[in-house]
């Protein structure tokens, strides 16, 4: 048993994950049955988790070899195999020597960049710039997932960056390997809404109708309140139920920010306490003034343009038409061009998001920060 069981970074098991439980049977059932899905929903709802619970069954953990890849902070094809190629090697070293020995066979140009520890065990050290051919050593990667001696299950997280790359060619090589690659199904995560359906929705596209489309919704509310009284209960605690509803609205369901603020009212409330309803704002208001400084120094290297309209969207809570005159004039702004220049700025360094012509400040403790100062 974890000291806190409102877990706010990766995956702790099965007792200390939400419900979800009509989506993992749905992916596990899509999976097994050979069907590749593409997962799509806002960053922080829990997208990769829920992967990690769905590769943590019994049904499928020992059945199948598992890979998440997260590729959202890669810009090019050659770093996107760099990583892949290290994840799989770090999935398999715990299976044994002659599972990832078997990989390493396969995967011949990553050999000169691995190395050994002192107990025997692989570690991929080739850096980006040492990968001659990034599309052979892809072909070497989709080689060894086919011919693997068990079936693998790939998921590839924020799998709309490769819209990114300069490589054009990338979507439709990926699709090719995907298609033909009979021994592995994939799972496809990604939080660009807009970019994610048009790689699977559009006819013109490589992977059009080649996936299951699964959009993941906001944790129910009425379980997460049974959730965290739960685990309030089996310390020796108690939860007023109005805590739960009140942060939920806050933060609008989002799973990061709820299980965040619930750590630290778990960690504040003692054995033999009663968590109230006053206790949430200081809960918050401990989260903000910890990232205080940082806040501060984000908005001190932002250009001012950029500045004015992150504080804008911020003041308009989720923005619209922000690209028109009267945008620019209620916030003070020197013009729409100029806006939709630090819009897209903005965009790009993922401190705003933007669904269906509404913007909104991704960090949203950045947002009452803003707010407060």
């Amino acid at each position: 048993m974890i000291e806190n069981p409102f877990v706010t970074n990766g995956y702790a098991g099965p007792d200390y994950f939400c419900d979800r439980k009509k989506e993992t049977q749905d992916i596990i059932q899509l999976l097994s049955n050979g069907n590749n899905i593409a997962l799509i929903s806002p960053r922080r709802y829990g997208k990769t988790d829920l992967i990690r619970h769905c590769f943590n069954q019994e049904t499928i953990k020992d059945k199948y070899y598992t890979f998440i890849i997260d590729i959202y902070s890669t810009k090019s094809l050659a770093e996107m195999v760099n990583k892949m190629g290290k994840t799989i090697l770090d999935s398999l070293k715990p299976r044994g020597r002659k599972v990832w020995e078997s990989f390493l066979n396969v995967v011949h140009s990553l050999k000169a960049g691995i190395s050994f520890d002192a107990d025997g065990l692989p570690s991929l050290t080739m850096s980006v710039g040492d990968i001659v051919n990034p599309n052979n050593t892809l072909d070497e990667i989709f080689h060894y997932l086919d011919k693997a001696d068990k079936p693998c299950l790939v998921a590839i997280d924020e799998f709309q960056q490769i819209l990114k790359y300069d490589n054009s060619t990338v979507e439709a090589a990926l699709r090719t390997h995907v298609q033909y690659c009979s021994n592995a199904n994939f799972v496809f995560l990604g939080s660009q809404r807009h970019m994610m359906g048009a790689m699977f929705v559009s006819p013109n596209r490589p992977f059009y109708q080649s996936v299951s489309i699964m959009n993941l919704k906001l944790i129910d509310l009425e379980k997460y309140c049974s959730f965290c009284e739960k685990h309030f209960s089996d310390a020796g605690k108690s939860l007023d139920r109005e805590v739960v509803v009140q942060l939920y609205a806050k933060f609008n369901g989002v799973t990061f920010y709820l299980q965040k603020v619930m750590n630290v009212l778990f960690m504040r409330t003692n054995v033999g306490e009663h968590c109230q309803a006053d206790e949430l704002q200081p809960a918050i208001e401990y989260i903000v003034n910890f990232t205080s400084q940082t806040y501060e120094d984000l908005l001190y290297q932002l250009p001012e343009k950029q500045r004015l309209v992150l504080i804008a969207i911020c003041n308009e809570g989720k923005a619209s038409q922000i690209t028109s005159g009267k945008f620019a004039k209620k916030h003070g702004l020197t013009s729409p061009s100029a806006v939709k220049s630090a819009v897209n700025a903005l965009l790009e360094r993922d401190l705003i998001t933007q669904e269906k012509g509404i913007y909104e400040i991704y960090d949203k403790f950045l947002e009452i920060w803003i707010k407060e100062r």
